[in-house]
């Protein structure tokens, strides 16, 4: 019990040490957001000249995973759409998520845009100017089949261990619900703990679940138990004050909808396609 709280002052002392790093890492670079870089059509500046510069974490499947030598996902196909706008090639950058969602990426000239499953909300708004929604998200339970557990409430009524991915909404959306998850650095290794019983049941975006359940060994054994309708939408992240990418962003989401290739991209990388009034 009381390794937790040493685990979360580490965690943050951790966060802020590598904030200090970009900073002193982006500064000493020609990405900096000081000078170097390049401007791309639209008149819109690059960190890196000739390159939309992806932040992202990895693995988060289907939004962004590797895929052999390639990063692959939905989340890597929308920014494609963008910088084929800008006359220029994506290049992506994995990154701890903490870093991501702080904006702290995005001040430090580390990258232009933050892909990451990125939920909007107020918080995250101080720090980082974000696109038109991209994706409306909810979040699910996983658990072991025949568990009993239909819900949060289930959860606690049986004492289970609740585990759930650091950094995220679903961590909060637990915590708020009053339970102290075990936490897990990504997707991957919350998965893992799920298997190897270091948690009982975890809370993961809706999507990724659906898709670790394709897999045959996982769909054997586990099942989305409850799903958790918090409401959420994606953005794409973008540092403070630059409009002219933003236009830009906004302007391939909505053209994309408008013209099919945001339900084609769906499709690809979720077996379904959107119905008429959530494509529009």
């Amino acid at each position: 019990m009381a390794l937790w709280p040493m685990r979360h002052r580490m965690l943050a002392i951790g966060a802020a040490a590598l904030v200090t790093a970009l900073t002193a890492s982006a500064c000493g670079s020609g990405g900096s957001a000081g000078g170097g870089g390049g401007t791309a059509a639209g008149g819109v500046r690059l960190v890196n000249a000739g390159k939309l510069t992806t932040c992202t974490h990895l693995q988060y499947e289907p939004f962004q995973f590797t895929r052999g030598s390639q990063t692959v996902g939905f989340d890597v196909d929308v920014i494609d759409l963008v910088a084929k706008k800008l006359g220029v090639k994506q290049e992506v950058v994995d990154i701890d998520f903490a870093a991501i969602k702080s904006g702290a990426v995005l001040s430090a000239g580390r990258c232009d845009v933050a892909a990451a499953g990125l939920t909007i909300n107020d918080e995250r708004r101080r720090n980082i100017d974000f696109s038109v929604p991209y994706f409306d998200a909810t979040q699910a339970l996983l658990a072991r089949k025949g568990s009993g557990v239909t819900s949060l409430g289930d959860v606690k009524a049986k004492n289970l261990k609740l585990g759930a991915q650091a950094s995220t909404t679903g961590l909060e959306y637990v915590k708020n619900k009053g339970f102290d998850p075990i936490e897990f650095a990504d997707s991957s290794k919350e998965l893992l703990g799920l298997e190897t019983g270091q948690a009982d049941v975890i809370v993961q975006d809706l999507p990724v679940a659906l898709t670790w359940l394709k897999k045959p060994a996982i769909r054997a054994k586990y099942d989305v138990v409850a799903r958790l309708d918090t409401g959420e939408q994606y953005g794409i992240g973008m540092k403070k004050g630059n409009a002219a990418l933003s236009k830009a962003v906004d302007q391939v989401i909505e053209q994309a909808r408008a013209d099919g290739t945001y339900n084609a991209l769906y499709k690809k990388w979720f077996g379904v396609e959107l119905s008429p009034a959530a494509a529009a």
